[in-house]
């Protein structure tokens, strides 16, 4: 493995665990700053949104920079939002962090997800990719339950004050290790833009916003549907939340390689398991072997399909693909804040802990539906670009023959 690529993955660490520390801190974030569980849970769309704005316009205005110096600059606004969250008296403030320290996080992905797939062979670039977001998986499994510990022992603002400190350390290796790439020719603004008029590209950001959509709706929740449903303890939460990072852990590896192999059949079958998966937690929740089960299953297959996404919609790009990169890690983010959005409503509205889970079933199936939209317009474009025999030009009788 590049050194280049444990840089990326150390700094990923630091931005999963705070992406997803607040997952696990909910009702001590509730009831510190007197907001329900719901409101408290907005502060992961929060953070989702600022990521969805984040992403292209960062990317967008500094295309010309060195992917080093880009990535270097990204890590020092990642700390200084999550000092702005570790200080916060109160809730506008605490989700003004969140959305500065959020700015970063899909430019990151983005610049990073290139940068990755520049070290290696055409033929293992969804595999390197995939090794970047290892940083962000086992985030889940040891950033966010130790996040959670910390909140949970010394109030959720020293959960913040750790990610500041993994913030310095992700800061320092890609000073170290990271290799200062020249960025590719037509790299410019202008031609990052120009993969945005295939339409081919925005249906590929369409798959990757709703079929990831369903996956938040659900685990956004996840401590008080633990708790109040399956019946654990609310110490229960950091063991169940690094057994669900486990399962992001083989997802991710698993899906990169599979991707390598067969791209759009990797899609398809990870999409329809997160669909199937989402459908039987509703039903599984009410037991804690059941519930603890499907959790990990939950985020295997879930988190199995961002390398196959990501690289699905880099090769659609067909020339430089920052942007586009940088934009499909928005899109994943969208996806988060709208279903964390929706299971919060279908909570409020009285429907119970367990209703994201069927909601974001039906979210994960729209964006089923995508992509057979999608793989098909593809198939129908290759297939018109090829001629038949009685179609190929013949070359006129003057014509000098070789």
């Amino acid at each position: 493995m590049p050194l280049a690529l444990l840089a990326l993955a150390i700094s990923a660490f630091g931005i999963g665990t705070t992406e997803f520390v607040t997952n696990g801190l909910l009702p001590e974030v509730a009831d510190d700053l007197s907001v329900s569980i719901p409101t408290a849970g907005l502060l992961t769309s929060g953070y989702a949104m600022g990521v969805v704005v984040g992403a292209p316009v960062l990317t967008a205005v500094t295309t010309r920079m060195r992917r080093k110096h880009l990535l270097i600059g990204l890590m020092v606004l990642f700390i200084a939002g999550n000092l702005v969250a570790a200080v916060a008296p109160n809730y506008a403030l605490l989700m003004g962090g969140r959305i500065i320290s959020a700015l970063c996080h899909g430019a990151f992905f983005g610049v990073g997800s290139v940068v990755a797939a520049n070290l290696v062979s055409p033929q293992k670039k969804a595999g390197a990719i995939s090794l970047m977001f290892t940083g962000l998986t086992l985030a889940n499994v040891l950033g966010m339950p130790m996040g959670t510990l910390l909140g949970q022992h010394f109030g959720w603002r020293s959960a913040f004050w750790g990610v500041v400190a993994l913030g310095v350390i992700g800061l320092i290796g890609i000073a170290v290790l990271v290799p200062n790439q020249p960025n590719e020719e037509g790299s410019g603004l202008r031609g990052e833009l120009a993969a945005f008029r295939k339409p081919q590209v925005w249906l590929g950001l369409a798959v990757t916003a709703v079929g990831f959509s369903g996956l938040l709706a659900s685990f956004t929740y996840v401590a008080p549907m633990m708790t109040d449903v399956a019946g654990f303890s609310d110490s229960s939460i950091t063991w169940l939340l690094m057994l669900y990072g486990l399962g992001l852990v083989v997802g991710n590896y698993a899906g990169g390689k599979a991707a390598d192999r067969a791209l759009t059949a990797t899609i398809f079958t990870l999409l329809i398991a997160l669909a199937v998966v989402l459908t039987i937690f509703t039903f599984t929740a009410h037991n804690k072997v059941s519930a603890a089960a499907t959790l990990f299953v939950l985020g295997g297959v879930g988190f199995g399909t961002i390398p196959p996404l990501q690289t699905r919609v880099m090769q659609l790009a067909g020339g430089p693909a920052t942007l586009v990169s940088a934009a499909n890690i928005a899109a994943f983010n969208l996806g988060a804040a709208v279903g964390a959005w929706l299971g919060g409503v279908t909570i409020d509205a009285g429907l119970g802990y367990t209703s994201p889970n069927w909601v974001g079933a039906i979210i994960t199936t729209c964006g089923i539906a995508l992509a057979v939209v999608s793989v098909g317009m593809e198939r129908r474009k290759r297939a018109g670009a090829l001629p038949s025999v009685t179609e190929q030009p013949v070359a006129p009788a003057s014509a000098p023959q070789h």
